[in-house]
């Protein structure tokens, strides 16, 4: 646990129904003359949904913007690239993202290229950014990532097939945006897709070489919260109460791995991600009892304190048999909102694990896993998640 550590989130975040109603006047007061509006053409289709919101609200306060709509999953390369030139061609001085991570991130993303120099792949690491972004405000619309709160943009290299990280405390966004009336409508897949990120980003910080008492505190509630909504949240998409708690569980977690950093399961989801092109929570959660499993021996406490949050009786058990527990309710958790238990499900191949682990063990999350593993040992992790059943 460190000792000293700084703690980074935006300087303002908004929570709550209704909240998106702020972001004209927040614009405004940013002195955002021209944003460049960084979302997917799903959401910018949605009649009244986040983008026409948003619209809307700019709209009224009287501030201008351009729109680039061209974001994928797992963005991509040529989407920064794309939005840096509409950026550009329309004289936009701010950004305002909407969606989930691949919209925020890439328009981190595409800040980094205004601003820091045209190869983000020279600059995927931690604290690689010397020059701030433009203006940057975030408006979520999934229980998933936190990109609207965090230092870090993830970003697919299309040719070599490689999702890298750019980790800045440039990165992190002025404002945030967390409305959980925008997440209602969000389908059951990408509910469970998302709400299993939240989970990960909340036990992969607790466990982590860079936690410190601040962060834990985040975990355990960002836990708990999972614990009590993700399931009725992807049974019921309309329960307002459990969607408020899983945008809570979101931030909190977000708070809390943007501060402690994450560990293997992140490492190695990015090269699934990367590779396939697959949903990165449904990897992250596909790795977690596996990765997690790994990891107990190196702080077989810390997974028997997990297994307590996550509402298993230890009374009577060694510590070792108790920190099991935590891995059997991993297990559960993702069993019960239908992730797949084997990583053949997006296609995984295992010619591609050597090359997969070396990246994952290079991955800005590897640094701060609680044990320290081999390529073989990763290249082993990637086959047990192949023939999981």
């Amino acid at each position: 646990m460190k000792e000293n550590f700084d703690f980074l989130m935006p300087s303002v975040n908004f929570f709550g129904k209704g909240v998106i109603k702020k972001i004209g006047d927040r614009a405004k007061m940013l002195n955002m003359s021209k944003p460049l509006i960084v979302t997917d053409k799903f959401l910018r289709g949605m009649d009244n949904g986040p983008v026409a919101q948003t619209l809307a609200s700019l709209d009224e306060a009287g501030v201008s913007y351009a729109i680039y709509d061209g974001v994928e999953p797992n963005p991509k390369i040529r989407n920064i690239k794309e939005a840096k030139q509409v950026y550009l061609d329309n004289g936009c001085d701010s950004i305002i993202t909407i969606g989930g991570g691949s919209s925020h991130d890439a328009g981190k993303g595409t800040g980094i290229l205004l601003t820091n120099g045209d190869d983000i792949t020279a600059l995927a690491g931690i604290e690689t950014l010397e020059n701030p972004l433009p203006p940057l405000m975030a408006v979520n619309t999934t229980a998933g990532t936190a990109s609207e709160l965090t230092r870090h943009c993830v970003i697919t290299n299309e040719e070599t097939k490689l999702k890298f990280v750019v980790v800045s405390w440039r990165n992190v966004p002025l404002v945030s945006f967390n409305d959980p009336m925008l997440e209602l409508d969000v389908p059951k897949g990408l509910t469970a897709a998302t709400g299993m990120d939240t989970f990960v980003q909340a036990i992969e910080p607790y466990v982590s070489t860079n936690r410190n008492e601040l962060t834990d505190g985040q975990c355990i509630q960002a836990i708990r919260l999972v614990e009590d909504s993700l399931r009725e949240v992807v049974a019921n998409g309309h329960n307002v109460e459990a969607r408020t708690k899983m945008v809570e569980a979101e931030m909190l977690g977000g708070m809390a791995f943007n501060n402690a950093d994450l560990g293997y399961v992140h490492a190695m989801a990015h090269q699934l991600g990367g590779q396939y092109d697959a949903p990165h929570g449904v990897c992250c959660a596909m790795l977690l009892p596996i990765v997690e499993k790994y990891n107990i021996q190196a702080c077989p406490e810390r997974f028997a304190e997990l297994a307590e949050i996550m509402g298993e009786n230890t009374d009577g058990l060694s510590t070792r048999d108790a920190a099991d527990l935590a891995i059997k309710a991993m297990r559960q958790m993702c069993d019960d909102v239908n992730i797949p238990r084997s990583i053949k499900s997006i296609g995984a191949k295992p010619e591609d694990f050597e090359l997969m682990a070396e990246n994952a063990l290079k991955d800005g999350n590897a640094f701060s896993n609680p044990r320290k593993g081999t390529k073989e040992e990763i290249v082993a992790l990637f086959q047990e998640a192949y023939d999981a059943e």
